[in-house]
C-alpha cells in the first residue's frame, strides 16, 4: 500500500495514528537537528519531520531529497507547536519513523507553487510541472465540477448525452475548417467540426426530444485570450419548443451553476434586442457591470461651425461618474489609445463638469455654455463627471470605437469586477450581413437559423432588415453562449440558402443529407451551445481561458509541450496521397 491517507486529508483527530502518505517534494528546510518536508499531491500538503537526535540516518536520507522527488513516507501523526493556519493539515504533522525514495527528479525548470517564477511559455513547454501546481490544479478541479454540474442538471429535465463523430464533411460557409486527408478515400478530405449543428437537428429528426453533449469542436482561426484552435462547447437541442422555452430553461440552468459553484444568487436576466445593445454599447456582448451607455449627440453639437462634428454621421458621447479629475497627461493617453489601429478613431473630445456646473470643454470656442449645457443634460452629468465623445463617418464602426473607449476608461477605474457578475440575453439579432468582400449577403449565425416570423415575408423584398430566431447569452461582455430556434421547413431553407448565394447544386452538395432528413417529418426544434473554456474562465476570474484547459495551445497556436503542428515524414505523406512543396524535416 503506497498510502493511508492524502496529504490533504489529516487533521487533529488523526494524531496519534500511524500513517503512510506518498507525494511530491515540495521544499526541504534544515533546522538546527531537524529536517522538515513539506510533502504535497493533489489534496493538500502535509509537514514530515526528521530528527537528528532520534534517527541520524534517516534524517540524513532526507537532507539528500531534492525537489519533487516521489517519497513515500511512514510515521506518526503528531501535533504541530507551532501551527499553519494557511494550511487545512497545519494543526498537525507527521514524525517520520520510514522513508522511501519512489522516484528522484531533475530540478525543475520553475518553481511548483502558487507564485512561480516561471514565464507563460516556460509553463506551456512544461506544462505537465505547471499542472501540479495549486491554482492550475483547482481551475482543472472547478472544470470537472461545472461538467459534473451540467450533466446532472440535464440528465434531471430529461436530456440523453449523445456522442456525434469527430470526422464529418467540410462546411465552409462557416469558420475555416481543421481537415483531414482520407488514406482509404485519394484525394478527399474530412472536416473537424466546429460544431455538432447538423447532427444534433439530425438527433432531433430522430425523434430524441432532448440531446446534449460535451464535445470537442475545431476552428482554424486566429488566436486570442478566450479563443483556442480546438475548445469545448456545452452543446444543447430540443424539440417542440420556441425561443422562451429554451431561455428559461438555460437561464434555470446559469443560476443552478452560480449557486452551486460560486454561491452567487443570481437576479432575472433582462433581455435586450441587439439592435439597442449596439445603440446603447457598441457591442452585442456589452458589460453591464457600469453604465456610461451611448448618447447620440448630432441634434446638439452639429452645425456649430466644429467641422469634425459636423461631417460626421455619428457623434456620440459616455459620461464616467467622477472622472473630471482626469489630468490632461491621462486625457492625452485616452487619445492616444483610440488612435491605434486597434481601435482606429481619428480622436477624442472631452469635456469636464466643473464643481459650479459649468462645462469646460476640449472644443469651448466652438460652442457657448448653453450648447455645453444641452450636452451635459442629455448625458445627465454631474459635477465632477467626465463627458468623452467621439465621431465618424461610418456609425457601426464609431460606436465600435465608442464600445473600445468605454472599456478602457472602465478598466482604468477598476469598474471590471472579476468577483462581480452582470448576465442578460441579446435577442432579435440580424439573419444576414453583408459581406463586401464576397458581394453577397452572410448568416450572422448559421445557414439553420429561423427568421422571426413577422419577418419572413423582408426574405423577399429586404433581407437585410430580417431578424433572426436567435440569442446569445452575455456575461460581464462574453458571450458565454448562443443559439437559435433552427428551421426546420425543407421550403424556408431552401430559400435560406438562395439568399446566401447558394446555387441548387451547391446546397444539396453540402447539406443535401439534411435537407432530406426534413423530408420525413422534422419538428420545431432549437438549441443553444455554451463555450465550457470560458464559462470556467468566468467562474475561476482568469484572464485567458488557456488556464482552465489542461493542454492549451499557445498564442501561435501550437502545442509547446509537444512541438505540434510538426511535419510527417514522406511515407505517410506518400499514404495520403498528399504532395507538399515545402516539406519541413521532422526532428530526430
Amino acid at each position: 500500500m503506497y498510502r493511508t491517507h492524502t496529504c490533504g486529508e489529516l487533521r487533529s483527530s488523526h494524531i496519534g495514528e500511524n500513517v503512510t502518505l506518498s507525494g511530491w517534494v515540495q521544499r526541504v528546510r534544515k533546522l538546527g537537528g531537524m529536517t522538515f518536508v513539506d510533502l504535497r499531491d493533489r489534496f493538500g500538503i502535509t509537514q514530515l519531520v526528521f530528527n537528528e537526535e532520534t534517527n541520524e540516518e534517516l534524517c540524513h536520507s532526507a537532507n539528500k531529497l531534492g525537489r519533487e522527488f516521489v517519497i513515500q513516507a511512514k510515521g506518526e501523526v503528531n501535533e504541530r507547536s507551532s501551527k499553519n493556519d494557511e494550511l487545512p493539515t497545519g494543526d498537525i504533522e507527521i514524525i517520520v519513523s520510514e522513508l522511501s525514495v519512489l522516484n528522484s527528479s531533475k530540478t525543475p525548470p520553475f518553481t511548483i507553487e502558487d507564485k512561480t517564477d516561471g514565464g507563460d511559455d516556460l509553463r506551456m513547454k512544461y506544462r505537465y510541472l505547471d499542472l501540479r501546481r495549486s491554482p492550475v490544479r483547482k481551475n482543472l478541479e472547478l472544470r470537472h465540477q461545472v461538467t459534473m454540474e451540467v450533466r446532472k442538471y440535464l440528465d434531471n429535465l430529461g436530456f440523453l448525452e449523445v456522442e456525434t463523430p469527430m470526422l464529418i464533411g467540410s462546411t465552409p460557409e462557416g469558420a475555416r475548417d481543421f481537415v483531414v486527408p482520407s488514406r482509404m478515400n485519394p484525394g478527399e478530405f474530412y472536416a473537424l467540426p466546429q460544431s455538432p449543428q447538423t447532427l444534433k437537428q439530425l438527433l432531433m429528426v430522430s425523434g430524441f426530444d432532448r440531446y446534449f453533449q460535451i464535445v470537442k469542436c475545431f476552428r482554424d482561426e486566429d488566436l486570442r485570450a478566450d479563443r483556442q484552435p480546438e475548445f469545448t462547447q456545452i452543446d444543447c437541442e430540443m424539440s417542440f419548443v420556441d425561443q422562451e422555452d429554451i431561455l428559461s430553461l438555460f437561464e434555470g440552468m446559469t443560476r443552478h451553476l452560480f449557486k452551486e459553484i460560486r454561491n452567487v444568487e443570481l437576479a432575472e436576466f433582462p433581455r435586450m434586442t441587439w439592435a439597442d445593445a449596439m445603440k446603447y454599447y457598441g457591442s452585442d456582448k456589452p458589460d453591464t457591470r457600469f453604465d456610461m451607455r451611448f448618447v447620440e449627440l448630432m441634434d446638439i453639437l452639429q452645425g456649430h461651425g466644429f467641422k469634425v462634428f459636423d461631417e460626421a454621421a455619428y457623434v456620440g458621447g459616455i459620461c464616467v461618474k467622477g472622472a473630471a479629475i482626469y489630468t490632461r497627461r491621462q486625457l492625452d493617453e485616452l487619445t492616444n489609445y483610440v488612435r491605434t489601429p486597434q481601435v482606429g478613431a481619428k480622436g477624442m473630445v472631452y469635456a469636464r463638469v466643473q464643481p459650479d456646473g459649468n462645462v469646460k470643454s476640449s472644443v469651448d470656442k466652438f460652442y457657448e455654455q448653453e450648447t455645453l449645457q444641452q450636452m451635459k443634460e442629455a448625458l445627465s452629468a454631474q459635477p465632477g463627471d467626465l463627458i468623452l465623445i467621439l465621431s465618424g463617418d461610418d456609425v457601426m464602426k464609431t460606436r465600435k470605437q465608442l464600445s473600445a473607449l468605454r472599456l478602457e476608461v472602465a478598466k482604468q477605474l477598476g469598474l471590471r469586477d472579476k468577483s462581480k457578475f452582470s448576465c442578460l440575453w441579446v435577442v432579435d439579432f440580424p439573419l444576414f450581413e453583408w459581406d463586401e468582400e464576397e458581394n453577397r449577403f452572410v448568416a450572422v449565425h448559421h445557414p439553420f437559423t429561423s427568421p422571426k416570423k413577422e419577418d419572413i415575408p423582408l426574405l423577399e423584398t429586404d433581407p437585410g432588415k430580417v431578424r433572426a430566431n436567435a440569442y446569445d447569452m452575455v456575461i460581464n461582455g462574453v458571450e458565454v453562449g448562443g443559439g437559435s430556434i433552427r428551421i426546420h421547413d425543407s421550403e424556408l431553407q431552401n430559400q435560406m440558402f438562395k439568399h446566401l448565394g447558394f446555387t441548387e447544386e451547391k446546397a444539396a452538395e453540402q447539406f443535401g443529407f439534411l435537407m432530406k432528413a426534413f423530408t420525413y417529418g422534422a419538428p420545431p426544434h432549437g438549441g443553444i451551445a455554451y463555450g465550457l473554456d470560458r464559462w470556467v474562465s468566468l467562474f475561476a476570474e482568469l484572464d485567458s481561458i488557456r488556464d482552465c484547459i489542461a493542454f492549451p495551445k499557445n498564442t501561435s497556436g501550437r502545442d509547446a509541450m509537444m512541438d505540434a503542428p510538426a511535419a510527417i515524414d514522406q511515407k505517410q505523406l506518400d499514404e495520403l496521397h498528399l504532395k507538399v512543396t515545402e516539406i519541413k524535416v521532422p526532428k530526430e
